[in-house]
């Protein structure tokens, strides 16, 4: 049988919001068989999504004046034969690793952390990637992991042109 595996943003999404702007976005999360081994030996995995918007003029070269970034552990428990994602926000159990890595896919209404002006009519470029973040791996497993695409799982870096988005008009980009 042949498996896909790695990340793919199937779609992202930024809209106002009462206080601020919030990003929602929709991944595919496949495993490979290392990493699901790893799993069933009680190993956390951590997944990073991170959101980030910089200021389009040419004198203002890669100044981000807005993030936001969302980190999630994934634990399978052999007792109680259950996958778990862990957020300081949230805490969830699923009976199976493909129930888990759907609702690790799916961030809706994550509140993005502006660090400077932002302006409705300004330019801007937004970026948006989601990686399996093996620097909180205890250090056995990173040692392991050096130089090893088996343990290399992340999506595209996905990039775009925007304007700041008005309330009840989000601005939705499509994954590739």
């Amino acid at each position: 049988m042949v498996r896909a595996e790695g990340i793919q943003i199937k779609s992202v999404s930024l809209a106002a919001a009462e206080k601020g702007y919030e990003i929602s976005m929709d991944s595919e999360i496949m495993l490979n068989e290392t990493l699901e081994q790893a799993l069933e030996k009680g190993i956390v995995l951590y997944f990073v999504a991170k959101f980030s918007l910089f200021d389009a003029r040419w004198y203002k070269l890669n100044e981000e004046v807005a993030r936001s970034k969302f980190v999630v552990g994934l634990r399978y428990y052999a007792l109680t034969r259950q996958y778990h994602l862990n957020h300081p926000v949230f805490s969830q159990s699923y009976s199976s690793l493909n129930e888990a890595l759907q609702a690790l896919g799916r961030i809706r209404d994550l509140p993005l952390t502006v660090r400077s002006e932002m302006k409705p009519d300004a330019d801007y470029v937004a970026s948006v990637r989601v990686w399996l973040d093996l620097t909180r791996m205890p250090k056995p497993f990173q040692v392991e992991t050096i130089g090893s695409s088996q343990w290399d799982l992340s999506s595209d870096k996905l990039e775009w042109h925007m304007k700041l988005p008005t309330p009840g008009e989000p601005v939705q980009i499509k994954g590739h």
